[in-house]
């Protein structure tokens, strides 16, 4: 939390490369928004929505994502936000949205949240929809996805591991409030095999909600392709 705090008020260097003044530089800010792409996992798991990126996780964009979702460094969300954003506003561009949809984080658990001390993809998704909303679309945040299960650590695990171990592991509790629309834009931070944003996508349609997008700030190197 002290971390946090500090970052706010006087952020001494960049996060993303060191360089002394603000903390998300424009160098770095520049890496994070200049090429929004749709960037699909091979292979692409069942279910996956379209998936969007900012930019590939590398260099200072990994280094600015992992500050932020694991240092608590909140002062870059805005430049993140920002990036997520331009993703949705290119994806856009190729599938229209509806005249209101739901801006969905992916959750992580009670547990990973404590640990971190925040919860970095619900307040990405909610800056990413004021951001919309802003250009005049009908976005509206919506927390409808809970963890139905915990998960083990996805590190070191393929691809069928990560869909194995995530399968069933999110739900739309019976008593969040109904969605502001039919159809959702799923909100995550890096993408990589695809199995985290599946498994989201099924817990959104068997409560009756599409899920036809994803956006992300960072999609990995392991697997995928831009087109």
């Amino acid at each position: 939390m002290l971390t946090a705090v500090l970052d706010l008020v006087l952020p001494a260097a960049c996060v993303g490369c060191g360089v002394k003044g603000a903390s998300c530089c424009a160098g770095c800010h520049a890496s994070l928004t200049a090429a929004p792409a749709r960037r699909m996992p091979v292979p692409v798991p069942p279910g996956l929505p379209d998936c969007w990126s900012a930019a590939p996780y590398t260099g200072s964009v990994r280094r600015l994502i992992l500050a932020y979702k694991e240092r608590g460094a909140v002062a870059v969300a805005g430049a993140l936000a920002e990036a997520l954003t331009l993703a949705a506003l290119t994806a856009f561009a190729w599938r229209p949205p509806l005249e209101r949809f739901a801006v969905v984080p992916v959750p992580s658990s009670r547990r990973v949240r404590r640990g971190r001390g925040h919860d970095p993809v619900g307040r990405l998704a909610a800056l990413v929809a004021e951001r919309l909303r802003g250009f005049g679309l009908g976005a509206e945040l919506w927390h409808g996805l809970e963890q139905a299960r915990e998960v083990t650590d996805q590190a070191g695990l393929s691809g069928a591991e990560r869909a194995e171990n995530l399968a069933g592991s999110l739900q739309v509790p019976q008593a969040v409030k109904t969605p502001p629309g039919p159809c959702a834009l799923l909100v995550d931070d890096v993408v990589t095999t695809g199995a985290t944003l599946a498994e989201a996508a099924r817990a959104l349609r068997a409560a009756g909600v599409s899920a036809p997008l994803a956006v992300t700030v960072a999609a990995t190197r392991l697997a995928y392709r831009r087109s």
